[in-house]
Protein backbone atom coordinates (compact mmCIF):
# COMPACT_ATOMS: atom_id res chain seq x y z
CA UNK A 1 0.00 0.00 0.00
CA UNK A 2 2.89 2.36 0.69
CA UNK A 3 4.24 1.60 -2.78
CA UNK A 4 0.77 2.20 -4.20
CA UNK A 5 0.67 5.58 -2.47
CA UNK A 6 4.06 6.52 -3.92
CA UNK A 7 2.88 5.60 -7.41
CA UNK A 8 -0.43 7.42 -6.95
CA UNK A 9 1.13 10.67 -5.73
CA UNK A 10 3.90 10.45 -8.33
CA UNK A 11 1.36 9.93 -11.11
CA UNK A 12 -0.68 12.87 -9.86
CA UNK A 13 2.38 15.12 -9.69
CA UNK A 14 3.55 13.96 -13.12
CA UNK A 15 0.24 14.96 -14.66
CA UNK A 16 0.31 18.16 -12.64
CA UNK A 17 3.87 18.83 -13.83
CA UNK A 18 2.85 18.41 -17.46
CA UNK A 19 0.05 20.91 -16.98
CA UNK A 20 2.41 23.35 -15.25
CA UNK A 21 5.00 23.07 -18.04
CA UNK A 22 2.35 23.61 -20.71
CA UNK A 23 0.70 26.52 -18.89
CA UNK A 24 4.01 28.28 -18.11
CA UNK A 25 5.19 28.00 -21.71
CA UNK A 26 1.81 29.12 -23.03
CA UNK A 27 1.96 32.16 -20.73
CA UNK A 28 5.44 33.00 -21.99
CA UNK A 29 4.34 32.61 -25.59
CA UNK A 30 1.26 34.72 -24.94
CA UNK A 31 3.39 37.50 -23.43
CA UNK A 32 5.79 37.25 -26.37
CA UNK A 33 2.95 37.49 -28.87
CA UNK A 34 1.43 40.33 -26.88
CA UNK A 35 4.70 42.26 -27.03
CA UNK A 36 5.16 41.54 -30.74
CA UNK A 37 1.61 42.35 -31.80
CA UNK A 38 0.50 44.75 -29.11
CA UNK A 39 1.06 47.72 -31.36
CA UNK A 40 -0.43 49.56 -34.29
CA UNK A 41 1.45 49.28 -37.58
CA UNK A 42 0.92 52.19 -39.93
CA UNK A 43 1.97 51.32 -43.48
CA UNK A 44 2.97 54.25 -45.63
CA UNK A 45 2.53 54.86 -49.35
CA UNK A 46 5.67 54.52 -51.47
CA UNK A 47 5.38 58.14 -52.55
CA UNK A 48 5.35 59.40 -48.95
CA UNK A 49 8.42 61.62 -48.56
CA UNK A 50 10.86 61.63 -45.65
CA UNK A 51 9.60 65.03 -44.53
CA UNK A 52 6.05 63.70 -44.41
CA UNK A 53 7.23 60.71 -42.37
CA UNK A 54 8.87 62.97 -39.81
CA UNK A 55 5.74 65.12 -39.64
CA UNK A 56 3.56 62.06 -39.16
CA UNK A 57 5.75 60.79 -36.32
CA UNK A 58 5.72 64.13 -34.54
CA UNK A 59 1.96 64.33 -34.89
CA UNK A 60 1.39 60.80 -33.56
CA UNK A 61 3.68 61.36 -30.55
CA UNK A 62 1.30 64.03 -29.30
CA UNK A 63 -1.69 61.65 -29.22
CA UNK A 64 -3.09 60.33 -25.97
CA UNK A 65 -1.98 56.86 -24.82
CA UNK A 66 0.94 56.75 -27.28
CA UNK A 67 4.11 55.43 -25.70
CA UNK A 68 6.67 55.21 -28.50
CA UNK A 69 6.72 55.88 -32.23
CA UNK A 70 9.25 54.04 -34.38
CA UNK A 71 9.91 54.51 -38.09
CA UNK A 72 10.79 51.30 -39.93
CA UNK A 73 12.07 51.28 -43.48
CA UNK A 74 11.20 48.49 -45.90
CA UNK A 75 14.78 47.16 -45.60
CA UNK A 76 14.47 47.02 -41.81
CA UNK A 77 11.10 45.30 -42.17
CA UNK A 78 12.72 42.66 -44.39
CA UNK A 79 15.43 42.07 -41.77
CA UNK A 80 12.77 41.59 -39.09
CA UNK A 81 10.96 39.13 -41.34
CA UNK A 82 14.16 37.17 -41.99
CA UNK A 83 14.85 37.01 -38.26
CA UNK A 84 11.39 35.59 -37.63
CA UNK A 85 11.84 32.97 -40.33
CA UNK A 86 15.10 31.82 -38.76
CA UNK A 87 16.70 28.98 -40.71
CA UNK A 88 14.18 29.42 -43.53
CA UNK A 89 15.18 33.06 -44.12
CA UNK A 90 17.19 32.05 -47.19
CA UNK A 91 13.87 31.67 -49.05
CA UNK A 92 13.48 35.46 -48.92
CA UNK A 93 16.82 36.03 -50.67
CA UNK A 94 15.26 35.05 -53.99
CA UNK A 95 12.98 38.10 -53.92
CA UNK A 96 14.34 40.62 -56.44
CA UNK A 97 12.45 43.69 -55.24
CA UNK A 98 11.45 44.29 -51.64
CA UNK A 99 7.61 44.34 -51.58
CA UNK A 100 7.34 45.52 -47.97
CA UNK A 101 6.32 49.14 -47.33
CA UNK A 102 7.85 51.69 -45.02
CA UNK A 103 5.92 51.86 -41.78
CA UNK A 104 5.48 53.56 -38.43
CA UNK A 105 5.16 51.32 -35.36
CA UNK A 106 3.06 52.79 -32.54
CA UNK A 107 3.14 51.26 -29.06
CA UNK A 108 0.56 52.30 -26.48
CA UNK A 109 0.38 52.92 -22.77
CA UNK A 110 -3.34 52.13 -22.65
CA UNK A 111 -4.59 49.17 -24.66
CA UNK A 112 -8.18 50.38 -24.45
CA UNK A 113 -7.21 53.30 -26.72
CA UNK A 114 -5.84 51.01 -29.45
CA UNK A 115 -8.94 51.07 -31.65
CA UNK A 116 -9.15 54.84 -31.40
CA UNK A 117 -5.48 55.25 -32.33
CA UNK A 118 -5.77 52.83 -35.25
CA UNK A 119 -8.84 54.59 -36.65
CA UNK A 120 -7.20 58.00 -36.27
CA UNK A 121 -3.98 56.83 -37.94
CA UNK A 122 -5.91 55.50 -40.94
CA UNK A 123 -7.16 59.03 -41.73
CA UNK A 124 -3.65 60.55 -41.97
CA UNK A 125 -2.31 61.67 -45.32
CA UNK A 126 0.33 59.38 -46.80
CA UNK A 127 -0.97 56.29 -44.98
CA UNK A 128 -1.82 53.25 -47.09
CA UNK A 129 -3.09 50.86 -44.44
CA UNK A 130 -3.23 50.32 -40.67
CA UNK A 131 -2.91 46.94 -39.01
CA UNK A 132 -3.66 46.07 -35.40
CA UNK A 133 -3.81 42.50 -34.06
CA UNK A 134 -6.17 43.23 -31.17
CA UNK A 135 -8.54 40.40 -32.00
CA UNK A 136 -5.68 37.89 -32.24
CA UNK A 137 -4.17 38.98 -28.93
CA UNK A 138 -7.56 38.98 -27.18
CA UNK A 139 -8.40 35.48 -28.45
CA UNK A 140 -5.00 34.20 -27.38
CA UNK A 141 -5.34 35.66 -23.90
CA UNK A 142 -8.88 34.27 -23.54
CA UNK A 143 -7.68 30.82 -24.57
CA UNK A 144 -4.82 31.10 -22.09
CA UNK A 145 -7.18 32.01 -19.26
CA UNK A 146 -9.48 29.10 -20.11
CA UNK A 147 -6.55 26.69 -20.07
CA UNK A 148 -5.40 28.08 -16.73
CA UNK A 149 -8.85 27.57 -15.20
CA UNK A 150 -9.07 24.03 -16.60
CA UNK A 151 -5.60 23.25 -15.26
CA UNK A 152 -6.53 24.54 -11.79
CA UNK A 153 -9.66 22.38 -11.71
CA UNK A 154 -7.72 19.28 -12.76
CA UNK A 155 -4.95 20.05 -10.27
CA UNK A 156 -7.46 20.38 -7.43
CA UNK A 157 -9.08 17.07 -8.41
CA UNK A 158 -5.71 15.28 -8.55
CA UNK A 159 -4.70 16.65 -5.14
CA UNK A 160 -7.96 15.43 -3.58
CA UNK A 161 -7.46 11.97 -5.10
CA UNK A 162 -3.92 11.79 -3.75
CA UNK A 163 -5.04 12.82 -0.25
CA UNK A 164 -7.67 10.06 -0.32
CA UNK A 165 -5.12 7.45 -1.46
CA UNK A 166 -2.59 8.41 1.21
CA UNK A 167 -5.33 8.56 3.83
CA UNK A 168 -6.51 5.04 2.98
CA UNK A 169 -2.94 3.76 3.09
CA UNK A 170 -2.40 5.18 6.58
CA UNK A 171 -5.79 3.81 7.66
CA UNK A 172 -4.71 0.28 6.76
CA UNK A 173 -1.43 0.78 8.58
CA UNK A 174 -3.24 2.05 11.66
CA UNK A 175 -5.73 -0.82 11.50
CA UNK A 176 -2.93 -3.40 11.31
CA UNK A 177 -1.28 -1.84 14.37
CA UNK A 178 -4.45 -1.25 16.34
CA UNK A 179 -3.32 -3.54 19.18
CA UNK A 180 0.01 -1.72 19.48
CA UNK A 181 -1.83 1.61 19.53
CA UNK A 182 -4.14 0.41 22.30
CA UNK A 183 -1.17 -0.73 24.39
CA UNK A 184 0.54 2.63 23.85
CA UNK A 185 -2.59 4.45 24.99
CA UNK A 186 -2.89 2.19 28.06
CA UNK A 187 0.62 3.15 29.15
CA UNK A 188 -0.19 6.85 28.77
CA UNK A 189 0.90 7.77 25.23
CA UNK A 190 -0.81 10.89 23.93
CA UNK A 191 -2.64 11.03 20.63
CA UNK A 192 0.04 13.21 19.06
CA UNK A 193 2.78 10.85 20.26
CA UNK A 194 0.97 8.07 18.38
CA UNK A 195 0.21 10.21 15.37
CA UNK A 196 3.82 11.30 14.93
CA UNK A 197 5.25 8.18 13.21
CA UNK A 198 2.25 7.89 10.89
CA UNK A 199 2.48 11.55 9.92
CA UNK A 200 6.21 11.10 9.33
CA UNK A 201 5.41 8.13 7.11
CA UNK A 202 2.98 10.21 5.07
CA UNK A 203 5.48 13.08 4.77
CA UNK A 204 8.23 10.71 3.61
CA UNK A 205 5.88 9.16 1.05
CA UNK A 206 4.95 12.62 -0.26
CA UNK A 207 8.54 13.90 -0.35
CA UNK A 208 9.87 10.81 -2.13
CA UNK A 209 7.04 10.96 -4.67
CA UNK A 210 7.69 14.68 -5.23
CA UNK A 211 11.40 14.22 -5.92
CA UNK A 212 10.72 11.25 -8.19
CA UNK A 213 8.08 13.04 -10.26
CA UNK A 214 10.05 16.31 -10.42
CA UNK A 215 13.07 14.41 -11.73
CA UNK A 216 11.01 12.62 -14.36
CA UNK A 217 9.28 15.81 -15.55
CA UNK A 218 12.60 17.69 -15.74
CA UNK A 219 14.24 14.82 -17.66
CA UNK A 220 11.36 14.56 -20.14
CA UNK A 221 11.26 18.35 -20.62
CA UNK A 222 15.00 18.41 -21.25
CA UNK A 223 14.69 15.71 -23.90
CA UNK A 224 11.78 17.54 -25.55
CA UNK A 225 13.77 20.78 -25.67
CA UNK A 226 16.73 18.94 -27.18
CA UNK A 227 14.50 17.69 -29.98
CA UNK A 228 12.23 20.65 -30.78
CA UNK A 229 13.27 23.53 -28.54
CA UNK A 230 15.61 25.28 -30.96
CA UNK A 231 13.32 24.78 -33.93
CA UNK A 232 10.27 26.12 -32.14
CA UNK A 233 12.15 29.14 -30.85
CA UNK A 234 13.60 30.04 -34.24
CA UNK A 235 10.51 29.40 -36.36
CA UNK A 236 7.89 30.88 -34.02
CA UNK A 237 10.21 33.48 -32.47
CA UNK A 238 8.83 32.52 -29.06
CA UNK A 239 10.87 31.71 -25.95
CA UNK A 240 10.56 28.52 -23.94
CA UNK A 241 11.11 28.17 -20.20
CA UNK A 242 14.76 27.23 -19.45
CA UNK A 243 15.31 23.79 -17.93
CA UNK A 244 17.32 25.19 -15.01
CA UNK A 245 14.54 27.56 -13.98
CA UNK A 246 11.78 24.99 -14.44
CA UNK A 247 13.59 22.10 -12.72
CA UNK A 248 14.47 24.03 -9.56
CA UNK A 249 11.06 25.65 -9.12
CA UNK A 250 9.25 22.43 -9.99
CA UNK A 251 11.18 20.58 -7.29
CA UNK A 252 10.18 23.06 -4.58
CA UNK A 253 6.56 23.18 -5.73
CA UNK A 254 6.33 19.38 -5.82
CA UNK A 255 8.01 19.04 -2.43
CA UNK A 256 5.52 21.45 -0.88
CA UNK A 257 2.59 19.64 -2.48
CA UNK A 258 3.91 16.15 -1.75
CA UNK A 259 4.68 16.83 1.90
CA UNK A 260 1.34 18.60 2.37
CA UNK A 261 -0.59 15.76 0.75
CA UNK A 262 1.25 13.14 2.80
CA UNK A 263 0.80 14.99 6.08
CA UNK A 264 -2.84 15.85 5.46
CA UNK A 265 -3.65 12.30 4.40
CA UNK A 266 -2.18 11.04 7.64
CA UNK A 267 -4.10 13.55 9.73
CA UNK A 268 -7.39 12.68 8.05
CA UNK A 269 -6.92 8.94 8.59
CA UNK A 270 -5.73 9.23 12.21
CA UNK A 271 -8.74 11.31 13.26
CA UNK A 272 -10.98 8.32 12.65
CA UNK A 273 -8.86 5.81 14.53
CA UNK A 274 -7.77 7.81 17.55
CA UNK A 275 -9.76 9.63 20.14
CA UNK A 276 -9.40 13.36 19.61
Amino acid sequence: MTLASVFAISAMLLILGLFLVIIININMMAESVKQDYNNVQVFLLDETTEEQCIELQNDIRNWDAVDTVEYRTKDQAMEVLKKRWGENAYLLDSIVENPLPNSIIITMTDLTKADEIADKAATLEGVEDVTYYKDTVDKLLRATRMMQIAALVIMAFLIIVSVVVVSNTIKLTVFNRSEEIEIMKYVGATNWFIRGPFMLEGIIIGAFSALLSAGIVTFVYTRVLDVIGTSVTSVLSMPLVPVSFLGLNLMWIFLALGVSIGAWGSIVSMRRFLDT
